[in-house]
């Protein structure tokens, strides 16, 4: 071919590659590579409702049967994650405590019920039911420590937060002693709470919990203000309304087009060879006009491969068990070993490994055959062996055996 036809052949590739290149199609996606993004305000509400039981804790109520101790608690809430991690609720809460006292005007106090006597001392049931709003801060330990997934069953997060009570208490109607009403005693309570809840995802709307809570209470009792401790387990049941996951940024991608390694990897080699053929012909002009006799020296021995593979066979063995006979014959003459690897197939990089995997699995074979390794000079080459095209690439996978000039 004309160097005139094959820097023709290899513009008309550059110029096809370009326009390939400016005619790919782009398109957006979201990439959780990047991270997370705040959602707009109307994603990522709930609704949660809770029900269960709850238990006072002071000095004076361990004298109570447990069972007796027991009491129920109910929270309505709506809330809002404001990222993966981070979120609050709003709501309301009922809570119904019961205790002890030995104050016959402390609030809550039922004078009409049993009185029970422990080690000579005797005290009178309370009970006292507590409403108001409430307000939490949420914290997802498994969005934290795990990292975000949205297709995740199981998570839990941590929350404190606090609320304003007015307490509501039993107590006898005028002028009666056996007909009673529920009337508000007037007491706000200051609250504060921490608590997890683990919740299990039913679907993306609907999940299913266990809510274990801690209360502490300042409220009026046995003539001034007490605090209270408090603990509450509680079943939670959360709907999601609005989206439920997460936003990622929006990167531009590039729909890959026709792979065009082929016909790059063969431009490079036809480059390679235009340039070399330009240095020869520029030596081949600047020498005299003389008749040569040019011997073309095979190899002693090629030992090919099947693609990506540079182990030898058993029948590989045998052969350069044959060359190495040959070359402990004559200890004085070097031998080159060649690695080959077609450039038709494959990365640059992986060929690069494969031709050194090639050449040096033959020359420990050789070595271990009993051939001096300082016969052995084992190189690579990065071209094709044939430059016979891509219909002839087995004859490009191999290594080269031969003697050093």
């Amino acid at each position: 071919m004309k160097k005139s036809s094959i820097l023709a052949f290899s513009f008309a590739l550059l110029a096809g590659s370009a326009f390939a290149q400016t005619a790919q199609e782009v398109t957006y996606t979201e990439d959780p590579q990047q991270g997370y993004l705040f959602n707009q305000f109307k994603d990522n509400w709930f609704i949660q409702a809770e029900g269960g039981v709850a238990m006072r804790f002071d000095d004076k109520n361990q004298h109570r049967n447990f069972g007796d101790r027991l009491a129920p608690a109910a929270s309505l809430y709506v809330g809002k994650w404001f990222s993966p991690i981070i979120g609050a609720r709003l709501g309301a809460d009922f809570v119904s405590l019961k205790g002890l006292t030995q104050n016959e005007d402390a609030l809550g106090v039922r004078p009409w019920e049993t009185i029970i006597e422990k080690n000579g001392q005797y005290y009178g049931k309370t009970k006292v039911n507590y409403f108001g709003p409430s307000f939490d801060v949420m914290i997802s330990i498994t969005n934290w420590w795990c990292g975000y997934k949205p297709n995740r069953v199981y998570n839990a997060y941590v929350y404190a937060g606090g609320g304003l009570y007015w307490a509501m208490v039993k107590t006898p109607k005028a002028g009666t002693t056996n007909d009673f009403e529920w009337k508000n005693s007037h007491d706000r309570t200051i609250t504060i709470r921490a608590g997890l809840t683990q919740e299990f995802n039913l679907s993306k709307r609907f999940a299913l919990g266990l809510d274990l809570r801690a209360l502490a209470l300042n409220n009026s009792e046995d003539n001034g203000h007490k605090t209270s401790l408090a603990a509450e387990a509680l079943l939670t049941a959360t709907y999601k309304f609005g989206k439920s996951t997460w936003n990622a940024p929006v990167v531009p991608v590039v729909v890959p087009g026709e792979n065009c390694d082929e016909y790059r990897a063969r431009l490079q080699a036809a480059d390679a060879r235009i340039a070399d053929l330009e240095a020869q012909l520029k030596a081949c002009l600047s020498r005299p006009v003389e008749k040569e006799t040019i011997v073309t020296k095979a190899p002693l021995a090629t030992i090919y491969y099947p693609c990506a593979v540079y182990r030898l066979t058993s029948v590989d063995k045998k052969v350069v068990q044959s060359v190495a006979n040959v070359m402990k014959a004559d200890t004085n003459k070097k031998y080159t070993l060649t690695g080959w690897a077609d450039n038709y197939t494959g990365t640059e990089a992986y060929n690069i490994q494969l031709r050194k995997n090639r050449v040096e699995t033959v020359k420990n074979q050789l070595i271990k055959y009993g051939v001096n390794a300082d016969q052995l000079n084992a190189t690579t080459n990065n071209g094709n062996r044939t430059d016979l095209g891509d219909k002839c690439l087995t004859l490009d996978r191999a290594v080269t055996i031969e003697v050093a000039d």
